[in-house]
């Protein structure tokens, strides 16, 4: 069963060369309930100017940015995309057709079919590099959101999906564990008793995990990062210091955790300030936050002010 998240604390952010615009229009056209919020030049950035993007996804927030060619999508990060039955009589059909539109340009990482967990089911990675796993949900199921981040723990990591959700859970509020399938005997190269699949949740919002140990050839990195929303200068602290541990990842709000995953530690009103402000004001936060590492809300709330 699926639901959709009101208030959302962590945010997906996803990093193209020059099609933020482009392929968030493509995901909004494919699911209901989608729409795009706001659409930010930043001007003078070390990539040249970049357009800030950002949209909801069958209820789900999202934020893109066309950064440059620095970073480049891959697997590692997915998004699961629950077609449930006993909410939508048409899901499976809904599920089709959005897999024949991401395979215009796209790649199937697994071709949808029927597999021991689910009757329909397939992985796929869109023309832009995102990849997309789309599944046919058991209605019998406990509730879970339209759209899932879903993580894949591989070469080194491999083993370690396990001990990443127990840190993620003692980061985060408003945590906990949900489902938990681990591998059996006879899986290799997948060590019998690592994880097959887990869920977990922070700050409200669902994720998955899985450990492969095929070689895949790619790993985390900064092009699917996500952003976590902060009220005050205590909560960046806070999530900075619990996160952080790669001192030369650090740049912009952006840091880097101990599996490699990258993510943002902002402050809430920066939307705000970056969608409503004027030309100005925009340029002068942007000035002010790219000198910085970790994010000074003071400091920042100077710049807009002027």
């Amino acid at each position: 069963m699926s639901i959709r998240i009101t208030h959302q604390r962590i945010v997906p952010h996803l990093w193209y060369d020059k099609e933020a615009k482009e392929a968030a229009e493509l995901y909004i056209s494919l699911f209901p309930d989608s729409k795009m919020t706001n659409i930010t030049t930043l001007h003078n950035t070390p990539s040249g100017d970049s357009d800030l993007v950002s949209f909801e996804i069958w209820g789900q927030r999202f934020m893109a940015i066309s950064g440059g060619p620095h970073f480049k999508i891959n697997p590692s990060v997915s998004f699961m995309v629950n077609f449930d039955p006993s909410r939508d009589e048409a899901a499976e059909e809904r599920l089709n057709e959005v897999w024949n539109k991401l395979s215009d340009g796209g790649t199937a990482l697994m071709p949808l079919d029927k597999y021991p967990f689910s009757e329909r089911y397939g992985w796929i990675q869109d023309k832009y590099g995102l990849t997309w796993q789309l599944i046919l949900t058991n209605p019998e199921g406990e509730v879970r959101p339209t759209i899932i981040p879903s993580m894949l723990f591989v070469g080194d990591l491999c083993g370690k999906t396990e001990e990443a959700i127990h840190f993620y859970l003692s980061v985060f509020k408003n945590s906990k564990q949900g489902l938990t399938a681990r591998y059996p005997k006879g899986m290799e190269p997948d060590k019998e008793g690592t994880i097959m699949f887990a869920e977990f949740m922070l700050e409200n919002q669902w994720f998955t995990a899985m450990d492969s140990a095929h070689e895949h050839g790619f790993n985390f990195n900064e092009a699917v990062s996500f952003m976590v929303y902060c009220d005050t200068q205590d909560e960046i602290d806070y999530y900075w210091d619990k996160l952080s541990a790669v001192p030369e990842a650090e740049q912009c709000g952006w840091l880097k955790d101990k599996y490699g995953v990258s993510w943002q530690i902002v402050p809430r009103g920066m939307d705000e300030m970056m969608s409503k402000g004027t030309p100005e004001q925009i340029a002068s936060v942007t000035k002010a936050f790219l000198q910085m590492k970790k994010f000074d809300l003071a400091e920042l709330h100077e710049a807009y002010k002027g």
